[in-house]
């Protein structure tokens, strides 16, 4: 998972150019020609992270002013809270390093709009291939192993990144692993595809299919077969996206306080919002960080209404283990980059990871 961090001076117009996950079929970006924010006042910095699909037009700009007006407990919040708070948390300790903030200077010039793009490296941490989930499972894979777990279940689309990781981990801490692979789109699934497909044999991990909608009953059913032959199991939700998982986001949120308190404010992130953890996770962190930077989430499936809705309930139990508030409106989403489906290529995207490839050498799906 990739972040984008931007600082914006003296823009004319901001493009919604986003990211999508390492090795997972990409949803759609639109790099150059979709939604605009309306000028930004001379100075203003702003930092874009993680991201995939993006909104239909709405501007940014008002959704920055209520995110920046929201309530949090300001009197406590400070990054030595945050920093203590996290110590709290048992982790396997997977994510050693912060991972770094580069800048973006070429990128930045060919879409020659006011705007300095940065991107956080999350695609170099640690376990099969990196990525975002690899900070959530620091945290959930410590749980399972407490609760004495020989067993992982977990879920995901047919080429999960997710899964991936999952299986990755499991296989370091030498577990057996079972990933209920849902078929979003009709068609998608082939067992002898390759991709993370491939990766899951390379692990060890068992594939079980979904179609649409069946994993909870598949799941389910798994477990208790598991549960019967006296294995002892732990099941990490989709993206591992859960109020534990997400403090890896919190986490990250840390590492970019941190870099701002060194090099100057960002004026926005922006990230992808799928499962929720990533999105709700970064809004808490920074929040109990006492950092009221605005998140732009950039749904990858749902319309703007239920992913909102969504990211919301996740924010208020996450926001709770930092003695916090989560006001609704510091949930920002944007829908307009998810064109015809979950997964599903666009034209735009195509483009995005052209951009991305020829100006930073940096390769997204």
């Amino acid at each position: 998972f990739f972040f984008f961090h931007i600082r914006i001076r003296f823009p004319r117009v901001m493009p919604a150019f986003h990211t999508m996950n390492t090795m997972k079929s990409a949803a759609s970006a639109a790099p150059r020609s979709a939604a605009r924010a309306p000028r930004a006042r001379s100075g203003a910095r702003t930092i874009i992270a993680q991201a995939s699909p993006s909104s239909h037009g709405k501007p940014i700009a008002k959704a920055a002013t209520v995110a920046s007006e929201s309530a949090v407990n300001m009197e406590t919040a400070s990054p030595e809270a945050l920093r203590a708070k996290l110590q709290e948390f048992g982790r396997r300790e997977y994510v050693v390093h912060d991972t770094p903030i580069d800048a973006m200077p070429r990128l930045s010039q060919v879409l020659d709009n006011g705007v300095q793009l940065f991107v956080k490296r999350d695609d170099l941490l640690p376990l099969a291939g990196g990525g975002s989930k690899t900070r959530k499972l620091d945290y959930v894979m410590q749980e399972a192993l407490d609760q004495g777990a020989d067993v992982i279940v977990t879920s995901g689309a047919v080429q999960s990144n997710h899964c991936r990781l999952t299986a990755s981990a499991a296989a370091r801490e030498g577990i057996e692993c079972h990933l209920v692979l849902e078929e979003r789109v009709p068609g998608s699934y082939d067992v002898a595809a390759g991709g993370n497909n491939y990766t899951f044999d390379l692990l060890h991990a068992e594939r079980h299919a979904a179609g649409l909608g069946e994993v909870p009953k598949v799941q389910d059913e798994l477990v208790a077969k598991l549960e019967a032959e006296g294995k002892k199991v732990y099941v990490i939700p989709g993206g591992a996206s859960n109020p534990l998982g997400s403090v890896g986001y919190a986490r990250a949120a840390l590492e970019i306080v941190e870099y701002a308190e060194e090099n100057g404010p960002f004026d926005a992130i922006v990230t992808c919002s799928g499962s929720g953890g990533t999105h709700s996770g970064m809004l808490a962190g920074l929040r109990a960080a006492g950092d009221q930077t605005p998140v732009y989430g950039i749904s990858v499936r749902f319309d703007e209404k239920t992913q909102k809705e969504r990211i919301h309930a996740q924010y208020v139990e996450v926001a709770k283990l930092f003695g916090n508030d989560a006001p609704i409106d510091d949930v920002i989403i944007r829908d307009d980059q998810v064109g015809p489906g979950y997964s599903l290529p666009t034209e735009n995207m195509e483009e995005a990871l052209e951009l991305m490839a020829c100006h930073e050498s940096i390769l997204l799906d």
